[in-house]
């Protein structure tokens, strides 16, 4: 699940741990298109997906493309290895949650590789049914 939710001005990225393992592996690479499913949450924009793409200048920018509807991730390899390491752990360790987990990532001052103005994101997979359901 992939939607900008307008009152906290942030992005809700919700999936399986293969799933955010993949996203990892296309901010690593610096390529890639992610596409989400369409779905209705109540006040919120559904996007249609994740673009990552390589760009100058140091740091990794997340930002909304509005008119597309994509989030758009991009950075220098540097930065993108940082970002797509801490993915990749962030994942690991709620894919060891009971009930799912989320982790959110915005940018501070002086934040180690995410680039000032950069749209924050929740990170979550979603909690496993009831054992035999």
């Amino acid at each position: 699940m992939l939607v900008f939710d307008p009152v906290f001005e942030e992005v809700e990225l919700t999936g399986s741990a293969a799933e955010l393992a993949r996203l990892a592996g296309a901010v690593a690479e610096g390529a890639g298109f992610i596409g989400s499913a369409p779905v209705a949450v109540p006040d919120r924009e559904t996007l249609a997906g994740v673009e990552v793409g390589e760009a100058h200048g140091p740091g990794v920018a997340i930002r909304l493309d509005s008119p597309r509807r994509v989030l758009v991730i991009s950075g220098d390899p540097a930065a993108r290895a940082r970002f797509a390491d801490n993915l990749a752990a962030m994942t690991a360790a709620m894919a060891d949650e009971t009930g799912g987990g989320h982790r959110h990532v915005e940018h501070f001052p002086g934040h180690p590789y995410l680039a000032e103005g950069s749209v924050p994101l929740v990170v979550g997979i979603p909690a496993e049914g009831p054992p035999g359901g």
